[in-house]
């Protein structure tokens, strides 16, 4: 099951919870407007702590008698194991366990993430229960020591020899055998309206083109990590993660326990973007904890990352375009094939963009999936829209140049007036402003013909592509409010990843209440707190905000009723009253109110205690929902070497209500950041002979650094969407979105060179 399904089955299936004012006819809420600590720039709550070294991560947690893992990988990408010597691992000084798939408890299969709405596995494969070998890097064994270094040293003497079988391993032969996934995120693999290969023949004008991604891997700065302890029956996971339940739920399953008897702490992610799931690792760190009766810390080495978690699949792409003589599309083609394992769910969807961005005539949109025997692919920042846009971004640019038409132009000609493919309404689409402020903001008037500007040996070309993520908000989640006289604390089993949460969340709830920020504090990062969604598809803040209202509407209830008739809000209903100054008051009559502190000291009372679940997300139900963007890049290519410097780049995006300046603009300029590594520099180097993932290192596999981003100017429309929550939408995913076609496009207008292909290295463009 995918996020979309999840969200559909809780809006037609029967969910608890209040139904507050999110139905998709009904008034905006008065928040998504209203300035007061949302809409600030506010400085992340939790930056003092981990600037001064008080956020204590997954690798940090002390544990008295805890033992430390180390991991030893396959160097087969499918088979199986044929002897395992590890006689002299068991006997180097300091090891404490050696555990094999002969050894080692036993485990039910993982359920998929995705497959199931509640699981958080990124596979069904047995975690080392069997000599089987799926992919080159897989656990074949476990060393668990008193110190680190102990462990490292007894992994490498852990003896392995296999038998090795067929293994398939090339992409371009796998195509061959394509198949269409059962659905991508819930939606069909196939969308075809009108006869699209027909109208692009007899187009006046048209593109055919192929484009091609290649994988890439996970680099948060926190490596995965986990501490892990068995306390008798209930065990306790200091864990990084962004799917807190999630795990719970599928650990659970795996060890056959309650759910209730398990405990995920992850107060601090250094950074998720996708990767940061249940993996194997947790997974055999927990069965060596209960092996050993010791508590155990797996740290995974930046080498390890790249072996046991997954990360974007290669991707090739077709997009054709037929163009009639105004300038509209008459047919749009996206087609293609994504690499995927025969024991994981996540299709890249790279053909989500086109099904909802422009008007055309005709419609073909379909991709498929290519099994081979590789780690199993995971969600990251903008999985499929960041390499879709790339193509179908690029095409366009392409479309527009035989057309002699400006790109922005062009787009212009063929904005919709309603979802292209789905019909429904948008609940809130300002694109063309945007395009419109960032053009003239960049000086996209002064954009040169293409090799017609040097400076020296540099050329410089400008160009430009479409921003898009969809909107999600995930169904459930629960928030609590605890009310007292100093202020009040919102709990919620959600994420902290560095993207600005609990901050934001803060701002909200101390609007939401009347009270000032520094009187609101947001817990979160641990099971035993009410249960909130993942932290994916730039869903968690209007997930929380959404659990938040309800909660709150209880607790209005809850203080009218201890307030009584002897109180000034004597007889008001809570549609009649509004949170401020730090109490309940009449909503006309502003003389007439209570302060919190007074209601609760009148009831002898303490604290107030409100929980709801959030309603059912039926605003996706009738409305296409995104942000939009416009990625603006300029870039000088040397005429020697083909090294490629952006030297400016702007994002201009429409994502609603923006609930804090200072955090959104750090989200949007990472998101850029991480979408100038994949135009020109993240290539995770995959052996097609061996199955072998050849650089993994953060000194081969090539990020961003400082030298490679200039000054990123980040603005926004800052439009509310009236039928989301606090009228916001996600902005984690959308920076990517566009910046690969966004940079290519500029390299075209600077040399001339079209690149069709992921990284644009010098190579390709000498």
């Amino acid at each position: 099951m995918s996020i979309v399904d999840t969200v559909k089955q809780a809006v037609t299936g029967a969910v608890t919870g209040a139904m507050v004012r999110l139905t998709p006819d009904a008034p905006v809420d008065p928040l998504a407007t209203k300035h007061g600590a949302l809409g600030r720039s506010v400085p992340r709550v939790d930056g003092p702590l981990k600037v001064g070294g008080q956020a204590r991560f997954a690798a940090e947690v002390p544990v008295e008698g805890l033992t430390y893992a180390a991991l030893v990988y396959s160097t087969i990408a499918h088979g199986r194991i044929v002897t395992l010597d590890t006689a002299e691992a068991v006997a180097a000084p300091g090891v404490v366990l050696v555990m094999t798939h002969e050894n080692a408890p036993r485990m039910a299969p993982p359920a998929i993430f995705m497959s199931n709405p509640r699981a958080a596995g990124a596979s069904d494969l047995p975690i080392m229960q069997d000599p089987s070998i799926h992919w080159n890097g897989e656990p074949v064994a476990l060393v668990l020591a008193d110190t680190q270094e102990q462990a490292d040293h007894a992994a490498s003497l852990v003896r392995v020899s296999y038998e090795a079988a067929q293994a398939d391993l090339s992409f371009d032969q796998a195509r061959a055998q394509a198949h269409a996934p059962d659905s991508v995120l819930g939606e069909p693999a196939r969308i075809a309206i009108g006869d699209a290969e027909a109208a692009l023949a007899a187009a006046p004008y048209r593109v055919d083109l192929s484009y091609r991604t290649p994988r890439h891997s996970h680099g948060a700065i926190e490596p995965h990590a986990a501490t892990v302890l068995w306390e008798g029956d209930k065990l306790v996971v200091h864990d990084a993660t962004q799917m807190l339940h999630a795990t719970q739920w599928t650990l659970a399953g795996i060890f056959g326990i309650r759910e209730e008897d398990i405990r995920i702490l992850s107060p601090f992610v250094g950074g998720g973007f996708g990767g940061k799931g249940l993996w194997s690792h947790q997974i055999l760190a927990i069965a060596a904890a209960k092996l050993s009766k010791r508590p155990v810390r797996i740290a995974l080495s930046r080498e390890g990352v790249f072996r046991v978690a997954g990360g974007r699949t290669t991707t090739g792409q077709r997009v054709a375009l037929g163009a009639n003589a105004d300038g509209t599309l008459a047919a749009l083609i996206h087609t293609g094939v994504a690499a995927m394992t025969a024991h994981n769910n996540c299709p890249e969807q790279f053909t989500f963009p086109a099904r909802h961005l422009y008007a055309a005539g005709s419609f073909l949109l379909e991709q498929k999936v290519a099994d081979i025997h590789m780690l199993a692919n995971t969600f990251m920042r903008a999985p499929g829209e960041s390499v879709g846009t790339f193509a179908l971004e690029t095409a366009l640019d392409e479309l527009a140049e035989a057309m002699a038409l400006d790109p922005i132009e062009l787009r212009r000609r063929i904005e919709p007036d309603k979802d292209p493919t789905s019909g429904r309404a948008f609940s809130s689409r300002h694109l063309l402003e945007a395009y419109a402020k960032g053009a003239e903001r960049f000086g996209w008037s002064q954009r040169p013909a293409p090799r017609s500007r040097r400076e020296g040996e540099w050329l410089v070309g400008m160009g430009v592509a479409t921003a898009t993520y969809p909107y999600y908000r995930m169904p459930g989640g629960s928030a609590r409010i605890r009310l007292t006289a100093e202020g009040a604390v919102v709990q919620m089993g959600s994420h902290e990843m560095g993207m600005g949460t609990a901050t934001a969340q803060a701002q909200h709830a101390a609007d939401r209440l009347g009270l000032p920020l520094e009187r609101v504090r947001f817990e979160y990062g641990d099971t035993d707190l009410p249960p909130g969604t993942i932290a994916g598809g730039s869903s968690q803040t209007v997930s929380i905000a959404a659990a938040l209202l309800a909660a709150h509407e209880v607790l209005v209830a809850q203080l009218l009723k201890l307030a009584g008739n002897d109180s000034p809000l004597g007889g008001l209903k809570a549609a009649e009253v509004e949170a401020r100054d730090g109490g309940l008051h009449h909503k006309e009559d502003t003389g007439r109110g209570e302060s919190y502190a007074s209601i609760l000291a009148r009831a002898g009372r303490a604290e107030v205690v409100a929980q709801a679940e959030a309603p059912r997300p039926m605003e996706v139900m009738k409305h296409s929902m995104h942000s939009y963007g416009a990625q603006f890049c300029e870039v000088r290519v040397s005429a020697v070497t083909g090294e490629v410097r952006v030297s400016r780049f702007l994002g201009s995006f429409d994502c609603g209500r923006i609930l804090n300046p200072q955090t959104a603009r750090s989200q949007f300029r990472g998101g850029i950041i991480m979408g100038l590594g994949l135009a020109l520099m993240e290539e995770t180097e995959f052996d097609e002979r061996t199955g072998r993932i050849m650089n993994p290192s953060l000194a081969e596999y090539h990020v961003p650094v400082h030298l490679d981003v200039p000054e990123i100017d980040v603005i926004w429309t800052d439009i509310p969407d009236p039928h989301s929550p606090l009228g916001a939408h996600g902005i984690g995913e959308i920076g990517i979105t566009g910046v690969g076609a966004a940079v290519a496009n500029a390299i075209h207008n600077a040399t001339g060179r079209r690149v069709r292909e992921l990284p644009i290295t010098l190579d390709k463009l000498l």
